[in-house]
């Protein structure tokens, strides 16, 4: 690296390359401003995608000791595999603590785009029935800012990064700027159908950040399925590939990899960041980086342990920590909740090679809306995602050519799996472990997250209503499930650094710059008020494109 990069003071530093580093990056960096962007892992080649790669090729086909001893808590992720692996972090060189008896799966990748090069997808726009729900239903706060105020900046997203979907017209779910849907199946056809005129409830395809046609020089999805595994034609979203380029495009940009950032560092008597200081992932040699504005966009906990690894005298217990509550009011959907079945009428048989659309459905949410009313035990809301297909019978009953038989006749599957709101609680938190460090020795997090009643009621809930569904729709061998995951295992997780107007309850402002702090801005999933039902990161990059745009405007008035 040229010492020079050191040397000069940018407008912006933005630390994480992931989907909202990456828009953050581009766009500061397209209008005009010197940005560097700090990533704490490598960058990745197309050459490592492996979306094409047949299992056979695996050395251990999917049981690699390598990841059994170094990523015991990545392999929690449907998404860390043998093929992929080492793009999530090693859990052993990475370590966080969790009470015995709260545990948290914190799945995390270090490369250039993080977590985009591997997420679902899925994204859904929020209501002003979210940003306000506080106002509903008593509970916890609004969000500082109306659906009016961030939809011309979904828009702005959407219309980038191509999301596949449907216009609905349901008071729940908004709608955006939309691509050619991809196509259901017959089940699924079936099931939307059925489920609109019996209980009025509305169900979509999916909604996801994959382009179905030609868009801003990606090539449309051909189905190949495994999306976490890389896209070699860049059909699904993922930011070193879109944002970031675009930033390293506009020549106002300056990429630094291996940048394991340990804290923000501060003019005391300007009250101002002046900085970050972080150790190179491979030297371990400390450097130091300077800007007129520091944006952190490492993801949730990552961004907050930054901040509270950056107190000072001035904020002993974390930077911008004035009102006391960051590192608290954790959350993470709830998941596990649903029901599965089958469509035996449907006689369809399985292909061993057939498309696989890389997307799902989508059943809006229902519970506690506007139209339906309130819901006698609990308050907000769950949407479903799944599916219906064919596929072979593997727990088909028999032997020898019989058993065959039946696999081979195959089994048309449907279920629903519900994502449910977390509520925002102050008891849900994280904080520095004062006996634990990572391998560059900075700090590490101790987690603690439950959820709690309000949770477990709706899973229950979501349970019954997918069977009730299912089985209006002509399912039988209905399977419900009641039951939920630890929190991290939905990976939305959000909260630790939340926005609102009133510095004494509140981090940041709603344009996601710190109270105390005028100059540093954090704009990823921390900022989050409440968590909604639906997946978060589409709402997290509008919320960066507004942030951003608002510190460019004070960067035209000399007001950083």
């Amino acid at each position: 690296m040229p010492q020079d990069v050191l040397q000069q003071t940018y407008d912006a530093i933005v630390v994480g390359s992931g989907a909202t580093g990456g828009w953050a990056a581009k766009r500061l960096a397209e209008a005009g401003l010197k940005v560097v962007l700090l990533e704490a892992g490598r960058a990745v080649s197309p050459k490592e995608f492996t979306e094409h790669m047949p299992a056979y090729k695996l050395k251990y086909r999917d049981h690699s000791p390598e990841i059994e001893r170094t990523r015991p808590v990545q392999k929690q992720c449907y998404a860390c595999m043998e093929y992929n692996y080492e793009w999530f972090v090693d859990d052993l060189e990475n370590p966080y603590s969790t009470p015995a008896d709260r545990p948290f799966s914190w799945q995390r990748l270090r490369i250039v785009g993080g977590r985009s090069l591997v997420w679902g997808r899925q994204s859904y726009r929020l209501s002003d029935t979210d940003f306000k729900a506080a106002s509903r239903d008593g509970y916890g706060d609004d969000w500082p800012f109306s659906y009016a105020d961030l939809a011309p900046y979904y828009d702005i997203v959407e219309r980038y990064v191509g999301i596949t979907g449907a216009a609905e017209k349901n008071e729940m779910l908004p709608d955006g700027q939309f691509l050619p849907p991809m196509q259901m199946t017959c089940g699924e056809v079936r099931m939307r159908g059925r489920v609109k005129a019996k209980f009025g409830r509305t169900l979509t395809i999916g909604r996801a950040a994959i382009v179905t046609q030609p868009h801003n020089g990606r090539a449309p999805c051909h189905y190949c399925g495994p999306c976490e595994r890389g896209c070699s034609t860049f059909s699904y979203f993922s930011s070193p590939f879109t944002t970031v380029k675009d930033a390293l495009k506009s020549g106002n940009c300056t990429l630094i990899t291996n940048a394991v950032v340990r804290h923000v560092d501060m003019d005391s008597d300007a009250n101002k960041a002046r900085g970050v200081t972080y150790v190179d992932r491979l030297t371990k040699e400390t450097k130091e980086v300077r800007g007129k504005a520091v944006v952190l966009c490492a993801q949730a906990l990552e961004s907050t342990r930054i901040l509270l690894n950056s107190a000072t005298r001035e904020y002993p217990n974390g930077l911008a920590n004035s009102s006391g509550v960051l590192g608290h009011y954790l959350m993470d959907h709830v998941a596990g909740g649903g029901a599965s079945g089958t469509f035996d009428d449907l006689n369809v048989l399985p292909s061993a090679n057939p498309p696989h659309r890389p997307n799902g459905i989508y059943l809006v949410r229902f519970r506690n809306t506007p139209s339906s009313g309130k819901h006698p035990h609990f308050i907000r809301g769950y949407g479903f995602q799944g599916g219906s297909g064919p596929d072979f019978n593997m727990e088909a009953e028999g032997l020898g050519a019989e058993y065959k038989k039946a696999v081979k006749q195959g089994i048309y599957g449907a279920s629903l799996g519900a994502f449910g709101e977390s509520l925002a609680n102050f008891d849900n938190y994280c904080e520095i472990d004062q006996n634990l460090k990572d391998a560059w020795g900075i700090p590490a997090l101790r987690i603690s997250m439950a959820h709690g009643k309000n949770e477990a009621a709706m899973m229950r809930d979501a349970g019954v209503t997918a069977a009730e569904m299912l089985e209006a729709a002509g399912a039988k061998n209905i399977s419900v499930q009641t039951s939920f995951g630890i929190p991290g295992m939905a990976v939305h997780e959000v909260g630790t650094a939340r926005m609102g107007n009133d510095p004494k309850k509140f981090v940041l402002d709603p344009f996601n710059q710190a109270h105390d702090v005028k100059n540093l801005l954090v704009t990823d999933g921390s900022c989050y008020v409440s968590s909604a039902c639906q997946n978060p990161t589409l709402t997290m990059m509008a919320i960066t494109v507004r942030a951003c745009d608002h510190l460019i405007d004070r960067f035209r008035h000399s007001d950083v």
